[in-house]
């Protein structure tokens, strides 16, 4: 009796109830987010975006109003001509196709629209608020604990405390940097400059085996490699570092080596003061009460100060030769280098470094591959 009289008396019909606007909502989330995961597994397969089809939105019937789908339309709906139907202007104006809806926001009903709190859980944002809450958390527990920087604290030496905690900062900032900056992706829209380049790379012998990008369809310069988890050409790709979530190529790798470095004063300076403040002639619960984090602290230290030992041998190692990773382990694999016996890019240590840091001398890499190879030209004619 009261839904008749509800539907008699108003004119949009009955209300919904609260526990059934909850419930579609939730499943509206629910929905949009599955069909956003399923849209982006087909874009990666397929480059062109299938088109959203029409329809009446399933919410209208639960919610007891009109709605609209998620994603809304460029322009006013028209009713589809019939069969056979002469309207010139119905036929020469076909309905306006559907907005892709936006993979940050999604939709409930008319003009809702909110941000999705999913969207800021990408791994990049994972990866770097992890490794800014590992990097405090351990300067934290270095001054928690009975080490010589809370000794030095407790006895007014502020000095060494402060000049530890702008290396950590330094280091957090250049991992930050490196990690958010553009790493020397190829351009996909042609500029006036890359018409330019790419006319100075007409001018060089066509021996060099330049080609397109099978994913970006770009023109590749010499030493530049597609990146499958940035999907774009990277310009003297060295390799994608996951920890950072970003390529480490032409524009960041400076910047790389040098986070490397500072890290690696950090991260020794701190394993000398967690030790500093192990005390191991104790019982073995109250030692474990007392002293389990520290030593914890103490391991994972040992852990990334040989990884970045590691790292920073091999990258001076390359720099110092003049190549990528990249190159140094797939050498058989890239045709440049096949062609060659060895590195067509070194010009020594003291070339090689400039180069690198100071970008002197410049050039392309083309027009250097070309100078080599006419150097070993005129030196096999004089023979």
């Amino acid at each position: 009796m009261h839904a008749q009289d509800c539907g008699a008396g108003e004119r949009g019909g009955c209300p919904a109830e609260p526990w059934k606007l909850a419930l579609a909502t939730w499943l509206s989330k629910v929905t949009w987010l599955v069909g956003t995961a399923s849209g982006k597994l087909l874009a990666a397969r397929a480059p062109a975006p299938p088109s959203v089809s029409s329809g009446t939105c399933w919410l209208e019937g639960l919610l007891g109003r009109s709605c609209h789908p998620i994603g809304s339309l460029s322009g006013p709906i028209l009713p589809r001509p019939p069969p056979g139907s002469a309207n010139p202007w119905v036929d020469a104006a076909p309905l306006p196709p559907r907005a892709r809806p936006s993979g940050r926001f999604f939709r409930v009903g008319p003009r809702a629209e909110a941000m999705a709190p999913w969207a800021l859980l990408t791994p990049g944002v994972l990866v770097r608020t992890g490794h800014t809450v590992l990097t405090w958390g351990i300067t934290l527990v270095l001054f928690l604990h009975d080490t010589e920087l809370r000794q030095w604290e407790e006895q007014g030496e502020l000095l060494l405390p402060l000049t530890f905690l702008l290396l950590v900062l330094g280091s957090l900032l250049l991992y930050l940097a490196v990690s958010l900056m553009d790493p020397g992706y190829v351009n996909i829209q042609t500029q006036p400059e890359e018409e330019a380049k790419e006319e100075q790379t007409a001018m060089v012998p066509q021996a060099i085996p330049l080609r397109r990008c099978r994913h970006c369809m770009v023109l590749q310069p010499l030493r530049a490699r597609h990146c499958r988890e940035c999907r774009r050409c990277v310009r003297r790709y060295d390799h994608h570092c996951p920890w950072m979530e970003n390529c480490v190529g032409e524009r960041n790798h400076p910047l790389f080596v040098a986070y490397l470095a500072l890290q690696l004063v950090v991260l020794l300076w701190g394993l000398h003061l967690a030790w500093s403040g192990l005390r191991f002639f104790q019982p073995w619960g109250l030692w474990l009460r007392s002293s389990g984090l520290l030593f914890a602290t103490f391991l994972l230290l040992s852990l990334f100060s040989l990884v970045a030992i590691l790292l920073l041998a091999s990258h001076l190692y390359l720099v110092a030769s003049n190549t990528t990773t990249w190159e140094f382990i797939s050498s058989h694999r890239i045709a440049y280098l096949r062609q060659r016996a060895g590195n067509p890019f070194d010009r020594g240590l003291t070339r090689n470094l400039a180069h690198f840091f100071c970008g002197w001398p410049s050039g392309s890499w083309e027009t250097l591959w070309a100078e080599e190879q006419e150097e070993e030209q005129g030196s096999s004619r004089a023979v």
